[in-house]
């Protein structure tokens, strides 16, 4: 462990307007049963327009004597606001959890024992509980994983090259493998949530940076948390647009995931190709493509998909000259290690 950072953990919370969820997050957080692990929250405001920050700095000095720290960051988007997070953390784990994360009691404690019981870890995330505000509808049982719900394996261990990511919410980071990232040139290429939009990817990007350094990621089922889920985030027309830019924020990721190959990269790595294949899927799915907005079959697999592939098409097209650099600059950063020696 790197002697400069103190031994214990920094949880973060990323906020955006969020004075009315951040409240019952505290909450929940300040009810810790931890006696032994120094710990310490910071409450990143991203840009917000509410009195997010100082709802946040009356309630917790009622609840709890735990230090709390308020930051500001003002460029929009999640990556950046994890980033600043991370830069104020001062112990050596990092626990990022959001606005509408209930966790349990021993989480700061269990999150310490699994990121100290293997140095080698570099993220470990957990088992997270859906709270809805209205009853689910009849689908979100089998699209529970598009609100980061349910399990992320089937047993506690490592998930590097099985699973390879985690999700942002409970996402735990030892810091000591983030700063060599940030030591040796590793910049986000994707920005996640932006306000209110449903940009996503940066947790995934992460998870992906961080095994490519040759680190970790491992699962833990007994860290649990409640995820909120308002009934505006439990319609049929959000979920296709959560979907849409899952496909968008592939092609931010592609860089990851084709660093992995070995050797040249080859015509299918091209983003021509790629969006040719997408192409090819849109026009057997034609029918389902130009009935896309009267089309309201709820539960229906393929309309996902093709929002999916509209998505990523969309994002392949309007990045089309920066692709092959950006997947070159990651196959070339210095804090890549070889795939076939980790």
């Amino acid at each position: 462990m790197n002697k400069d950072y103190l031994d214990g953990v920094s949880v973060v919370i990323c906020c955006y307007n969020s004075s009315s969820r951040l409240p019952k997050a505290l909450k929940y957080l300040s009810e810790q049963t931890t006696k032994c692990v120094p710990w310490e929250v910071i409450v990143v405001d991203n840009a917000s327009t509410d009195d997010t920050s100082a709802t946040a700095v009356n309630l917790w000095k009622t609840i709890s004597s735990v230090p709390f720290t308020v930051v500001t960051e003002k460029q929009l988007g999640l990556s950046f606001a994890r980033k600043r997070g991370f830069l104020e953390a001062q112990y050596a784990f990092v626990s990022f959890i959001d606005d509408d994360n209930w966790v349990c009691p021993e989480w700061v404690q269990l999150v310490y024992n699994t990121m100290t019981h293997n140095s080698k870890i570099g993220a470990c995330g957990g088992l997270n509980e859906a709270i809805c505000e209205i009853e689910p509808p009849i689908w979100f049982e089998n699209f529970k994983e598009s609100y980061a719900v349910g399990k992320q394996a089937e047993k506690s261990g490592d998930i590097t090259w099985t699973r390879g990511y985690l999700w942002g919410a409970g996402l735990t980071i030892r810091k000591t493998a983030m700063q060599n990232l940030l030591d040796n040139g590793f910049i986000s290429l994707l920005s996640d949530r932006q306000g209110s939009t449903l940009v996503s990817g940066g947790d995934s990007e992460i998870c992906f940076a961080l095994r490519l350094a040759g680190w970790r990621l491992w699962y833990e089922p007994c860290l649990t948390l409640k995820h909120y889920l308002p009934k505006e985030r439990l319609d049929w027309s959000y979920l296709k647009r959560l979907h849409r830019e899952f496909g968008a924020s592939t092609v931010g990721l592609d860089p990851y995931s084709l660093t992995n190959i070995q050797g040249k990269y080859s015509l299918k790595t091209t983003w021509q190709w790629k969006a040719l294949s997408i192409i090819k899927f849109l026009l057997i799915n034609l029918r389902i493509v130009l009935n896309l907005e009267k089309r309201r079959l709820e539960g229906d697999t393929v309309i996902l998909s093709v929002e999916y592939q509209i998505g990523r098409l969309f994002k392949l097209l309007k990045n089309r000259s920066s692709y092959t650099c950006t997947l070159h600059h990651v196959k070339k950063a210095t804090w890549v290690k070889s795939y076939f020696s980790i």
